[in-house]
Order: structure tokens, then C-alpha cells, then sequence
């Protein structure tokens, strides 16, 4: 259990907590507000931001999509550079905050902002950014990581970079009230995959990260049973703090990542449109019973932690059926059967894309190779 851990950013939670953000921004010239397609506007959050906003110099990029494409990104890094934009306040869901950290980071880089996602360049600085939670999924709103599209070649790539970390975010649960029912499913989803990638792995005797780890993964379960009663605060602020503390670097600390059901279902997103925790979902029972004999340790925790079951030589599986249990009872599907041509094709097609973008060695034991990939996918497609 070796780590070096540090959250910097600053946690702005509750009800009327977007005020905060007037102070929050203290000192900046010109701020750039990024937003998605104008809910916005009709939840009251553009309005509590305007105020917040009084006496300050700012402009507004919206449109950013869900999955954010480089193309639609580039015409805001434009504004930056062409307005001298010092801070960029994103408000909306992960795909907002991981939108203008691109934003951020490629505005100060003067060749093709895709050559961050590649590698080729490696940033070193990035415009100052803060973010105001809207869907409670990614927890993009305090860590370091983004993933971007590239629409003209159906590319998806990740990039990690201290520079691009937010400021602070603010958490209010108020603001989740008006979002559409999928978009709450999708959040539970998400953020109880990002604990799974972190936790289902092998032992290794961190026992503060295994134990907060199977506590997140408890609540997650509790709010996914308890969603036809979810219109209450408490339901939403519990949430929306889950979904936060999976991905704020703390339950992975010191000990063994996956991703591969990350990196195999962001390309059922490039290719096909799928939501990203529906990509999640499709992928990872496939995985795990695909990987049951190395995760086998971590599944039967997981079983008798997580979901009380009876210990017994088939736990592991009985855990991997759990799981699949309780995406289908939130209506989530676990195979994918939306493709264009036929099963063969659609397998090759992502692949093909895993190939390209150099996943060959996934999970914690680079064990996942494109045999093994194809493998997976023969049963996670329909």
C-alpha cells in the first residue's frame, strides 16, 4: 500500500450552495460559463449562476454534448484564446466538466487540441476551472480525468492531468429534481461501476479502501432499490455524495485498478451512441464471468459484504448474477443487440477500435487481450 493522495479541490455542499461560488471565483478577469444543451435555463440553475456571477466579466459556451466531441470543444478553446479567458465555470453532468477540462487544458497549447488525448502532448498548464454538479455520475467534478470524443473517426480517448483538476465544485442536491428518470439510473450505474473497477480486482489488505469501498457499493445498491421513492432530498443528496467519493481518487489509493469495462464500453459509445453507463452495464457481467477465476477472491467479498449472500463454492458466480440482477431491476439492459450488421461484424468493430487506440492489455493484469476481448463481447452481444 504505497500512495501519494491529495484532493485539492474545494467541496461546496448543500441546498443554496451555487451562491458560493461569487467568492469562489475572487480574483478572476473573465470567466467562460460552459453548459450543455439549456436545462439549465429551465431549472433555475442559469439564473442562480447570473447572480452569483454579478460584477463579474463572463461569456457562455453552450452545447456541449453528452460524450463532448473535440468538434464542438475546439470552437470554445477558440473563445478562450480569443477573449482571454482566465477561469472556465462548467455547469452540467460529467460530460460538461470533462468538456472544458479539454477546454481548459488545449487552450493553452497552441497546436491540435487532440494531441492531448493521443499522448503526443503533454499538458502543462490549463486555464483555471470550477464546476457546478448537475447529474451526479462522473465525479469528473473533483478529480483529474476526462474522456473525449472524436467524432469524425468515432475516437474516444481518456487523458489524466493535475492541471485540469477543478478548483472547487459545488454539490447541490436541489439541482437534481428536474432530471429525467435515465439520467438518474445512469448515475447509479456509473458511479457503482467506477467503485467495482476500483475494489473487484484481487486481495491486497487495504482494508480502509476494500471496507469504504463495499460501503459506497451498500448505498448505491439501497438507492437503486429504493428509486420509486427517490423524489426527496435525502434521497438525492445521497447520490450525488456517492457518485462524488467513487471517483475522487480515495477508495483507489494504494491498491489494483481494472478499467477494461471502461475502455470495452467507451467503444460501444463511439460506435453505436450508447449511454456511457449502459455501455457499463453491457459489458461488465461478460467481464467478470469472463475473469471469474482471477476476481474470484474479491467477487465472494463482494457477495457476502455487499449483497449478504451465503458463502459456498459457486459465490463468485452467484455475486456476477447479483449484480446482473440489479441492473435489470433498475431496467438496465446487459447485453447489446443495436447494431447496424450482424453480431460477427459488430464484435470485429470493436476490436478493431480497441486495437487502434492500443487497449491490447486491459484489466489489472494486462490479462485481457483482443482474444480475450472478443471473447467478452461474444457474450455481452446479443
Amino acid at each position: 500500500m504505497q500512495f501519494t493522495y491529495v484532493n485539492p479541490t474545494q467541496i461546496f455542499f448543500g441546498q443554496g450552495q451555487i451562491s458560493s461560488i461569487t467568492q469562489a471565483i475572487a480574483g478572476a478577469k473573465k470567466v467562460l460559463v460552459t453548459y450543455g444543451g439549456g436545462s439549465i435555463k429551465r431549472n433555475g440553475v442559469y439564473n442562480q449562476v447570473a447572480k452569483a456571477l454579478e460584477g463579474v466579466e463572463w461569456v457562455e459556451f453552450s452545447g456541449i454534448e453528452p460524450n463532448p466531441t473535440k468538434e464542438t470543444l475546439d470552437k470554445a478553446v477558440k473563445i478562450v484564446k480569443e477573449q482571454n479567458v482566465d477561469f472556465i465555470l462548467a455547469v452540467g453532468g460529467g460530460s460538461v466538466i470533462d468538456g472544458s477540462k479539454y477546454v481548459a487544458a488545449a487552450a493553452k497549447y497552441d497546436g491540435d487540441g487532440w494531441d492531448i488525448l493521443t499522448g503526443a502532448h503533454k499538458v502543462s498548464d490549463a486555464v483555471a476551472l470550477g464546476a457546478i454538479l448537475t447529474l451526479p455520475a462522473t465525479g469528473s467534478e473533483s478529480n483529474m480525468g476526462a474522456v473525449i470524443t472524436k467524432a469524425e473517426t468515432q475516437d474516444k480517448l481518456p487523458f489524466m492531468s493535475p492541471f485540469v483538476q477543478p478548483k472547487f465544485a459545488v454539490l447541490d442536491p436541489d439541482v437534481m429534481k428536474t432530471l429525467p428518470e435515465k439520467q438518474l439510473l445512469n448515475g447509479v450505474v456509473d458511479a457503482w461501476v467506477h467503485v467495482c473497477e476500483q475494489y473487484i480486482t484481487f486481495p491486497h489488505g487495504a482494508m480502509v479502501q476494500d471496507g469504504y469501498a463495499e460501503t459506497l457499493l451498500r448505498t448505491l445498491k439501497t438507492l437503486g432499490e429504493s428509486f420509486a421513492e427517490r423524489d426527496n432530498d435525502e434521497w438525492r443528496a445521497n447520490l450525488m455524495w456517492s457518485a462524488n467519493q467513487a471517483l475522487n481518487g480515495l477508495i483507489g489509493s494504494g491498491v489494483p485498478h481494472d478499467w477494461a469495462t471502461h475502455m470495452i464500453g467507451h467503444e460501444f459509445t463511439a460506435l453505436w451512441g450508447v449511454d456511457h453507463a449502459r455501455s457499463l452495464a453491457i459489458v461488465q457481467p461478460s467481464l467478470l464471468r469472463n475473469q471469474l477465476e482471477a476476481k474470484k477472491a474479491k467477487l465472494e467479498q463482494m457477495g457476502v459484504n455487499v449483497f449478504g449472500l451465503e458463502a459456498g463454492d459457486d459465490l463468485a458466480l452467484r455475486t456476477i448474477e447479483a449484480i446482473e440482477k440489479f441492473y435489470h431491476s433498475l431496467g438496465v439492459d446487459t447485453q447489446f443487440a443495436e447494431y447496424e450488421t450482424n453480431k460477427d461484424d459488430a464484435i470485429e468493430s470493436v476490436i478493431k477500435q480497441l486495437e487502434s487506440h492500443g487497449m491490447t492489455k486491459l484489466g489489472e493484469h494486462g490479462a485481457i487481450t483482443p482474444d480475450v476481448s472478443r471473447q467478452i463481447l461474444a457474450n455481452a452481444i446479443a
